[in-house]
């Protein structure tokens, strides 16, 4: 088991549950714009948000963000040691910066000193693509002896200051070499990770790579804050999350759809269906399995582990529950139906 640290008010590692992230795409410094984007994001079922932080008006937005928000908030520092000086004093709640990259040993004091102040950790984040050129020499190229390498240098700079409070991320575009980093880093120290495939692509390729390489991780029992990184608006990355987590058999809240595919034997829009389903459902918090089947001969039978359930068949179709048929409803009711009897569960 890994450590926990406290990010705000969320436990990360230590046994407690995976938590989702994501970050704003608005500008930091216009808080009205962040503020509401926060909202949306926490109402999707994010868990911790960050923000960049590339001046220091973005750092001095941090405290009027805080105060309008419900969840914890994670600036992201790169080079310059006095903007995470200045998130800090405002109020954030973690710190993401690589204590190699900010300059002489009195700066990386300085942001240990104030983190440690304000009971605040530190994720060091560890890009394949931002490797140090010492260790793409000694190691030619980048590979996952590397970046964990890079994340115990930095974790080295924390410690010699007395610094401990912290989490790694250990992120590439490659699925294969990001999983690699992440079990090794497992393998060599039990720091909390944040986990998640960088750059990983648009909603759809995005959402798979990250399927793969973060659903593959937690399956392993790696991995203990995440973010799906999508080139989208960032509540896909929520939902996307969301899903990974329960598939991956690690989150079992929120409701779970299974659908069939579709064959010579369908006689309705199969497809168009378990799309209003999925739609719908991102609405419902209850913990319930819901079935959407293609035939009316099989679909219960099938699914008779779901919850509750549609068939569809000519015309019309079957309402099922635990997989007895309740009743025969018209094709266009089908999905009002299923929801109301939903609401009943």
């Amino acid at each position: 088991m890994t450590k926990q640290i406290m990010v705000g008010t969320v436990p990360v590692g230590g046994g407690a549950p995976v938590s989702i992230q994501s970050m704003c795409n608005t500008r930091t410094d216009d808080v009205r714009a962040t503020v509401e984007q926060i909202r949306r994001l926490c109402a999707a079922g994010c868990q911790i948000i960050r923000v960049a932080v590339p001046d220091m008006a973005a750092a001095r937005a941090v405290g009027a963000i805080k105060e309008q928000i419900d969840i914890p908030l994670v600036v992201d520092i790169h080079f310059d040691y006095k903007l995470a000086l200045e998130a800090v004093a405002a109020g954030a709640d973690k710190v993401r910066i690589n204590p190699g990259n900010i300059g002489g040993e009195d700066r990386v004091k300085a942001v240990a000193d104030a983190c440690r102040r304000r009971g605040i950790p530190i994720r060091i984040g560890v890009n394949g693509g931002s490797l140090e050129k010492s260790l793409l020499a000694k190691y030619g190229g980048v590979c996952p002896e590397a970046m964990v390498e890079s994340a115990f240098g930095h974790i080295r700079l924390l410690n010699q200051f007395d610094f401990d409070d912290i989490c790694v991320s250990l992120k590439s575009s490659s699925v294969p070499m990001t999983m690699q980093a992440y079990q090794l880093m497992r393998q060599r120290s039990d720091y909390p990770l944040h986990i998640g495939v960088t750059e990983a692509g648009t909603v759809r390729m995005g959402t798979l790579k990250s399927a793969v390489g973060i659903g593959g991780l937690l399956a392993l029992g790696v991995g203990d804050t995440m973010r799906v990184s999508l080139s989208a608006d960032p509540i896909e990355e929520v939902y996307a999350a969301r899903d990974i987590l329960k598939a991956a058999g690690v989150r079992k809240d929120g409701p779970e759809l299974v659908s069939c595919p579709t064959c010579g034997r369908t006689r309705i829009d199969l497809i168009g269906l378990a799309a209003q389903v999925e739609q719908r459902l991102k609405q419902v918090e209850k913990p319930i399995t819901v079935a959407v089947m293609g035939c009316v001969v099989n679909g219960p039978g099938e699914a008779s582990a779901a919850d509750c359930g549609i068939a569809g068949g000519q015309g019309e179709g079957l309402l099922f529950r635990k997989g007895e048929i309740i009743k025969k409803v018209p094709q266009e009711q089908l999905v009002d139906e299923l929801f109301a009897l939903i609401d009943t569960l």
